[in-house]
């Protein structure tokens, strides 16, 4: 067994199929599928389900890929500290983020590519409970993100900002009932028609949190995974949104009002795996401030 072998299956996993991976790979249909049933031959036991219609990992497989990937992962390690004794830094970081949160991270990659040219950044933006998953399977190196304390368990943190949500409506809804500082309460604003971000996403987790604390139920009236289309109904006068303030400040024609109590907000942070950070994860996080 070779780390090519493992790479493929690797691919084949990752990309659901023979011919996608192949693409994935640059390399033609029947390398990839010879070199799964070479390493199939030499394991005595299929690691996929092959059908006309998809290609599934058997149990084999599913044991198979996490542990390849771990492999993978160190033999590039391996390659990064030989290089970094050289003072040569190369290497790869898989950065995870999500939607709203940029603020800083731009200036940062753009400091390390200034810094170390060879090193190659990957993006994968998701919502946050993905992005804490990949973090445990290690399939990703870093992240900023925003997590509450029981998301934090079991990662490495370091906080970033903290920062309140307000409500965003249409510049045509009057909102009725705010408190003499123009600031509105939970219990208010669920009565209107919400336009609510998906579960799992973090800005979901807070206002949640929130409503709970408060002690009040709402009901959803829009269910959206993306920022621009949830301003798009907002400003529409569909429904409002509670968002945070530096996303709210993305669209200034949308009036924000702040809450008197149950703010909701969230932490921003770099989050990590425990223990000591490779070199080109320890590069970039220097310059994440």
């Amino acid at each position: 067994m070779d780390l090519r072998q493992m790479e493929v299956v690797v691919a084949v996993a990752d990309a659901g199929g023979f011919t996608a991976a192949a693409r994935r790979l640059h390399v033609v249909q029947s390398a990839v599928s010879s070199t799964v049933r070479g390493l199939e031959r030499e394991l005595g036991t299929p690691l996929f389900d092959r059908t006309t219609h998809r290609v599934a990992l058997t149990p084999a497989g599913e044991a198979f890929v996490p542990a390849a990937r771990a492999a993978l992962r160190a033999a590039e390690l391996a390659r990064e500290a030989v290089d970094a004794v050289q003072g040569q830094l190369r290497g790869r970081v898989t950065v995870g983020t999500m939607q709203g949160v940029w603020a800083g991270l731009h200036h940062a990659l753009a400091a390390l590519r200034a810094e170390h040219p060879g090193v190659v950044v990957q993006l994968r933006q998701a919502a946050v409970a993905d992005i804490r998953q990949a973090l445990r399977e290690g399939t990703v190196d870093l992240a900023v993100v925003a997590l509450d304390r029981q998301q934090q368990r079991g990662l490495t943190t370091r906080l970033l900002s903290r920062e309140e949500m307000v409500l965003v409506v249409s510049s045509r809804r009057v909102i009725a009932g705010t408190t003499p500082n123009g600031e509105v309460r939970l219990a208010d604003v669920a009565r209107l028609p919400i336009v609510d971000f998906t579960p799992g996403w973090a800005i979901r987790y807070a206002v949640d949190r929130a409503f709970r604390a408060a002690g009040v139920d709402r009901s959803t009236t829009f269910e959206v995974n993306d920022i621009v289309a949830a301003a798009e109904l907002v400003r529409n006068d569909l429904g409002i949104c509670i968002m945070p303030k530096s996303i709210a400040a993305r669209f200034p024609d949308l009036p924000q009002y702040r809450f008197d109590r149950h703010a909701p907000n969230w932490k921003i942070m770099v989050v990590r795996p425990p223990g000591e950070a490779p070199p080109a994860v320890a590069a970039l996080l220097r310059h994440i401030t």
